[in-house]
């Protein structure tokens, strides 16, 4: 049987159409970024790359929920305009980033490509981020990307990698409902990409966090799952039918209550 292409669902996903399914996704997955703010000193971080002319590459951007967290969550009010190019395959994803973007962070480059396919003739960039970015970036093409990632970055520059690992909720629901629904190409894990990043020649420091999100709101729970899947066709009741992914969703639920278990690898290079 033919498996599709995640990358290609994905991508059809970011769209005006797919807005609902991702509004009700970031119902809790807005939790994610706020575990990503907590984990480490932004301010101090990006202060120590400070110079007239700092550029920072947003990997993936998709709604801009990294930058909006930091906005947020942590105090950057001594940081100079930091000018951000957004990188997404999705010119809708694009224009979403940009349209959550403020100060320090201000509007750069809009590059509609995926990650292989950065221009090499840019400038290397003081800061490169990916944050819960890359889990549809083939599995084959992550030598290319984790080459261009690191090519991106300046000497000296800080570059992080946000994923989950493959215990994580993201990728053990993707395979459960691989294997229960759809044939589907997998999720790219933590590791492969610490792995990929490694093997390219960089020194990666990997640090994990855990957490939980839930709900016992069951259209939450389903908006969510949807959108974990790229599937807004497929009813929470069939996925709690399906082989495989109907035991590995039991396992989430007590009484009214979902509970999805997180573990991200913070990859600092």
């Amino acid at each position: 049987m033919t498996r599709v292409d995640t990358a290609q669902r994905s991508l059809q996903h970011w769209t005006e159409a797919g807005r609902a399914e991702m509004e009700a996704f970031y119902a809790l997955a807005t939790e994610d970024y706020r575990q990503l703010v907590q984990a480490a000193d932004w301010p101090g971080l990006l202060a120590s790359h400070v110079h007239d002319d700092w550029r920072l590459l947003d990997v993936a951007c998709g709604s801009g929920k990294f930058p909006a967290a930091l906005v947020r969550d942590a105090d950057l009010s001594t940081l100079p305009p930091l000018p951000v190019d957004l990188l997404d395959p999705s010119a809708f994803s694009v224009a979403e980033a940009k349209g959550v973007l403020a100060l320090p962070f201000v509007a750069g480059r809009e590059l509609v490509v995926t990650l292989q396919d950065l221009p090499a003739d840019l400038p290397p960039y003081d800061v490169v981020w990916a944050t819960h970015a890359l889990y549809a970036l083939p599995v084959d093409e992550l030598p290319v990307a984790a080459g261009r990632f690191l090519s991106a970055l300046a000497p000296g520059g800080l570059g992080v990698v946000a994923q989950a690992t493959s215990t994580s909720h993201y990728l053990a629901f993707y395979d459960a409902y691989r294997a229960g629904i759809a044939p589907v190409t997998p999720y790219t894990s933590a590791e492969q990409v610490r792995d990929a990043l490694t093997d390219a020649g960089a020194d990666v420091r990997e640090q994990r966090i855990r957490y939980t999100t839930g709900t016992s709101d069951r259209a939450i729970a389903e908006g969510f799952l949807q959108r974990c899947a790229f599937d807004d066709a497929v009813t929470l009741e069939q996925m709690e039918s399906a082989p495989i992914l109907g035991d590995y969703l039991a396992g989430c639920r007590d009484g009214d209550r979902w509970t999805f278990e997180h573990e991200v690898a913070l990859l600092w290079l």
